[in-house]
């Protein structure tokens, strides 16, 4: 006997299937335990000092160690993706992340998302998702919030696509909201030399390139189990069975895998900036995959001081990482557009003792 009725099952939301000013209350609360961070520096290798040791972070004035602010921005971010981007194409950007409180171990964050903007694609097969998505921890404070934007398939190519609404998005987030998630700090007990570096606020220069040397290649392995992670499901980090004919015949490495390896590879010229405060944008320019291997450099576009705070500054940092190529020449965009190995263009403000 065949019972009929609605699949239990569910295979995710289709570009036609978005609305927009809905907002999406997503599943799985998560704990964060000292499992998830020591498992996230296994993968990366981030040595800023404030998040790798409580006694440091004691000394400052921090409770114990906070979490990596990129931890919890992909733990949100894992969050959204059944409900999001289960069926994208590509995660395409990213613009006025906040991040708004500090996060430590044992603390669990949930999330939501509202949809801000809508647009189909010209070929009718795809369209672009504009949400913002906000993660809370269990006393129900904003810890983050951040808006992207995703290329969603559409479940059938003639299906009638909500009407185009583009929102307008901040260039850039004002230095006056940036401290939120930094106690005051008691800069006396920063010891450079534990942290890995003697540059402090006033030794960068606006408009400085720092070329970060190192490199770490990406295995397939290791991607698999960040995604795993942060209960990230797109098929497109998964399901090779599906990506086999696919465009590019292969599974993607999950872009904030890049941005926490560039993040990560940073450390050396940035030791100090040790917080990620914000990130004004963000962009995906081209395809990683496993096998292939990142370097980064950064830009100092402008440092601020931020008001009532005498000991930290903010850097914004333009961080941009390619792949197969060292960059010590600098490699970004040209008068044709981005140079071939540019895989990463991020734009962020990053905090500093004074």
């Amino acid at each position: 006997m065949t019972v009929s009725g609605m699949t239990k099952t569910n295979s995710g939301r289709f570009f036609e299937d978005f609305r927009l000013g809905e907002v999406i209350k997503h599943a799985t609360p998560r704990t964060l335990t000292q499992g998830d961070a020591a498992l996230y520096t296994a993968l990366y290798g981030g040595r800023f000092a404030v998040q790798s040791s409580d006694a440091f972070a004691q000394a400052l004035g921090y409770p114990r160690a906070p979490l990596d602010d990129l931890l919890v921005f992909h733990i949100v971010f894992g969050k959204t993706v059944p409900d999001v981007s289960l069926n994208a194409v590509a995660n395409l950007g990213y613009a006025g992340c906040r991040f708004l409180a500090p996060v430590y171990r044992g603390d669990t964050l949930t999330a939501l998302s509202e949809v801000i903007g809508l647009k189909e694609n010209s070929n009718r097969k795809s369209g672009v998702v504009y949400v913002r998505s906000t993660g809370f921890n269990q006393h129900g404070a904003e810890v983050l919030d951040y808006v992207r934007w995703v290329m969603v398939r559409k479940r059938n190519e003639g299906a009638p696509a909500p009407a185009n609404h583009v929102p307008t998005l901040p260039k850039a987030l004002d230095p006056d909201a940036l401290g939120a998630a930094c106690p005051l700090l008691q800069t006396r007990a920063y010891d450079d030399a534990l942290a890995g570096s003697p540059h402090r606020f006033g030794d960068y220069l606006q408009g400085e390139k720092i070329d970060h040397i190192d490199g770490m290649t990406v295995e397939e392995a290791e991607h698999q189990l960040a995604t795993r992670l942060y209960q990230n499901t797109a098929r497109v980090h998964f399901n090779q069975f599906t990506e086999a004919q696919g465009r590019f015949s292969r599974r993607l490495i999950y872009g904030g895998h890049v941005i926490s390896l560039a993040r990560a590879l940073s450390f050396n010229g940035l030791a100090n900036a040790f917080h990620i405060a914000a990130i004004n944008g963000g962009r995906h320019v081209a395809p990683l995959f496993a096998g292939e291997t990142v370097f980064a450099w950064s830009q100092v576009v402008t440092k601020a001081e931020l008001p009532g705070r005498r000991d930290v500054g903010a850097l914004r940092l333009r961080t941009i990482a390619a792949k197969d190529r060292p960059c010590g020449d600098f490699p970004a965009e040209s008068g044709d557009g981005y140079d071939p190995s540019v895989i990463l263009d991020l734009d962020y403000w990053a905090l500093i003792p004074r």
